[in-house]
């Protein structure tokens, strides 16, 4: 009986799929979605000089909560962006990811970014800001790609997916 039904659920289980192949998985599967965590705050810390950087960085910490509103598990590929302080470009950022996000699941993601002060002048105010303990308004934009199996390893956005306030820490 098993065998009957799965010779008859394979066939249109292809069918399904090829009508989908048709449309792109970008229109079968739903982006994976992006929160900031309320439960941890953004953080900037401020970095010295160094041999490598002569005026020195800064280190962002944000928690993004990664949702998937597919009813099937995906894993959390790729995010390909830049990051923005008080409207400033400040960093592209490129991170191979292996996240794994359960159907209908989220999970909270940290993401790292380093920021070289020697390429970017125009955030001195930022510098400021930081010092001062003012917060500073940051945007992360980019494109994220995720792998779905059998369904391939499709791509979304560009898009916004953070945007919040974050304070100097020391």
């Amino acid at each position: 009986m098993r065998t009957a039904v799965r010779a008859a659920f394979l066939p249109l289980m292809a069918i399904a799929l090829s009508g989908c192949a048709g449309m792109g998985l970008e229109q079968v599967l739903q982006a994976p979605t992006f929160q900031v965590d309320g439960r941890q705050q953004a953080q900037l810390r401020l970095l010295g000089p160094s041999l490598q950087n002569p005026l020195g960085g800064a280190a962002v910490r944000l928690y993004a909560r990664v949702g998937n509103p597919n009813p099937v598990g995906l894993t959390l590929t790729r995010l390909v962006g830049q990051l923005q302080l008080s409207g400033n470009n400040a960093a592209r950022v490129d991170f191979p990811l292996g996240v794994p996000l359960q159907a209908g699941g989220e999970t909270v993601v940290p993401i790292e970014i380093a920021i070289n002060f020697n390429d970017l002048p125009g955030l001195a105010n930022v510098v400021r800001n930081a010092i001062g303990g003012q917060p500073i308004n940051y945007a992360l934009n980019g494109t994220v790609g995720v792998d779905a199996g059998l369904l391939g390893q499709p791509s979304f956005g560009p898009m916004t997916l953070l945007t919040g306030e974050l304070r100097a820490t020391r």
